[in-house]
């Protein structure tokens, strides 16, 4: 009974967005929920599915808003595309375990894939709420930030010593691990990398704001601190809050996702992304073969730990492809797989997608990240040079989902991470289908003059 603190994310949302709005109950309680309670927790419920704090929240924003007519939502093909990565995943579970193992799943990716994709591509960019959003996540990842140093010091997680006590028996597989004599702070999100990738999200959206001038100068809360105008003391928190998790995979990806970035702080950006692109091909093509070479020893040639982990993440592909192809189509169900002695995690979203759910689950989420990144970078070429320079929110959007590739390429994409890339895609699809300004337009706070859309006046072109 303890568990059922869970209901109480869902009876406050609810709350919230009949109180108020559905709007600001998706930014001021569902995002929140989401960033800053684990999502290993369950509400141990006979009959029905075991809601998580982010279901419960989601399936409440979601009753909300279908009885409110589902404000700001526009049908496009992206909603699809999300619906049948959700619905293989389900059937996919369903045909390998039966329907009884399979309700937890379904629940889980209607609730924590479909919804907030949903949710976010309605509420966020129709109602111009792209600042208050982006703000919400930046804070709530200041606050993880800050706890993340308790851990590092300690090797407690602060979110499991206050809340185990409600789900005994639940979220005790979720250790701290150990680098460079410090513990890698995981936060509310399970795993170390998994926090390292939401992390890198929040630094580039938190970029964004500042590059944007959208925080104010002056914060009162914030007048005791000496040195830092509120944008650079976010900044500053943030980055400190991608290092505390101590995960080089997660680091690389921020490093190359800050470099494509830069493209869109450039007024020729065709020059800038052609510089990008030749040094992959200078310098990316022959860093792959070496790292091949690096990696393909094996284990037991290893050097050090590092190129013992190296080895691992490379011999996973060979070990576990044949498997994956024996069911094809939609895989073994979730963790259901034949486990291969001295390798049984896999560190490689993609391969566990494969082996997990099949070809269709696995070719569709591909396709969301490559066609989602092409759709962005050739909106933020075609626009007006963005100012203040680097507010494009293009370029910011598009190196996420870089950052993302490279990142689960070494970690399952689970828990939060999963519901984030869902969110970044429902964004994304909205921002590319509804907006009508980049950069500093409709920021109360920017000092910048904003620019005039053109597109407002395509009656002259007609005439």
């Amino acid at each position: 009974m303890l568990s059922f603190i869970v209901y109480l994310a869902g009876i406050w949302t609810f709350y919230v967005a009949q109180s108020q709005s559905v709007q600001k109950a998706f930014i001021n309680a569902y995002i929140p929920i989401v960033l800053l309670l684990p999502d290993y927790y369950q509400a141990i419920t006979p009959g029905i599915p075991d809601p998580t704090f982010n279901q419960a929240s989601s399936l409440a924003l979601f009753i909300v808003f279908i009885m409110k007519g589902k404000p700001g939502y526009r049908f496009s093909y992206t909603d699809v595309v999300v619906g049948v990565y959700a619905l293989s995943v389900g059937i996919s579970q369903y045909l390998a375990l039966g329907y009884s193992d399979a309700q937890n799943l379904m629940f889980n990716q209607l609730t924590s894939v479909l919804f907030p994709y949903i949710f976010t591509k309605s509420l966020v960019e129709p109602f111009n709420l792209r600042y208050d959003f982006v703000k919400s996540v930046v804070l709530c990842l200041c606050v993880v930030s800050i706890c993340n140093l308790y851990e590092n010091k300690m090797g407690v997680n602060l979110w499991q010593m206050l809340l185990a006590k409600f789900f005994p028996g639940q979220g005790s597989g979720w250790i701290t691990t150990y680098r460079f004599g410090l513990a890698r702070a995981s936060g509310p999100y399970a795993h170390c990398l998994v926090d390292g990738i939401i992390m890198a999200t929040g630094y580039r959206f938190q970029r964004w704001l500042q590059w944007s001038e959208a925080w104010p100068v002056k914060i009162k809360q914030l007048d005791w601190v000496p040195w830092f105008s509120p944008a650079e003391l976010f900044t500053l928190i943030i980055f400190g809050g991608v290092f505390t998790t101590l995960g080089k995979g997660q680091w690389l990806a921020g490093i190359i996702g800050a470099t494509f970035v830069i493209i869109g702080r450039f007024k020729n950006r065709r020059l800038a992304m052609t510089i990008f692109l030749a040094g992959i091909i200078v310098v990316g093509i022959p860093a792959l073969v070496a790292f091949l070479d690096y990696a393909s020893i094996g284990r037991a040639n290893a050097l050090d730990p590092n190129q013992e982990t190296a080895c691992y993440r490379y011999e996973l592909i060979e070990l576990y492809m044949d498997i994956a192809t024996e069911h094809l189509w939609f895989g073994w169900g979730l963790m259901n797989f034949p486990q291969v002695p001295g390798a049984e995690s896999i560190d490689n979203n993609f391969l566990l997608v494969y082996l997990n759910h099949g070809i269709i689950a696995i070719f569709i989420l591909l396709g969301i990240f490559f066609v989602m990144m092409v759709r962005l970078i050739r909106h933020g070429m075609a626009q007006p040079f963005a100012e203040p320079r680097g507010s494009s929110f293009a370029f910011t959007l598009a190196a996420i989902y870089l950052m993302y590739f490279i990142a689960t390429a070494t970690v399952a994409m689970m828990y939060q991470s999963g519901t984030v890339f869902f969110i970044i895609t429902g964004l994304s699809d909205a921002y590319l289908r509804t907006s009508t300004w980049d950069g500093d337009q409709g920021n109360s706070n920017s000092k910048t003059k904003t620019a005039v859309d053109t597109r407002l006046f395509k009656f002259r072109r007609v005439i």
